[in-house]
């Protein structure tokens, strides 16, 4: 699969794809021998793995490392395993403070909606 059809299918432009193959953030993605990106299903599915944490506020430095420590399997488990928990709990500091914005919004929803604004 070429780079447009990938970009389409995965939802991400075909700039984003390039940049996040050339840091790193993504492994090489396999070519033909013309030298055309030709996606693979691991490739997408790497792609697809960034869009969601990325989408989700993980940062480009901590997927990076993620990536860069999963193709070397089991002796990179427990750094991969601190990397994922660490930024849990990031996601979940930033979720609450999302439930109490939320909160906090529909209240003054409520107010206007009350007239008492």
């Amino acid at each position: 699969m070429n780079i447009k059809t990938a970009s389409q299918e995965l939802g991400i432009s075909a700039d984003t794809i390039r940049y996040y193959e050339r840091i790193g953030l993504v492994p090489p993605i396999t070519r033909t021998s013309s030298g055309i990106r030709d996606f693979q299903e691991t490739d997408l599915n790497a792609l697809e793995f960034v869009k969601c944490f990325r989408a989700a506020g993980v940062s480009v430095e901590s997927l990076i490392d993620y990536m860069t420590l999963f193709p070397k399997g089991e002796a990179t488990r427990e750094a991969r395993l601190t990397i994922l928990l660490e930024e849990r709990e990031k996601m979940v500091e930033r979720l609450e403070e999302l439930q109490s914005a939320l909160k906090r919004l529909d209240k003054k929803i409520n107010y206007y909606k009350e007239g008492k604004y």
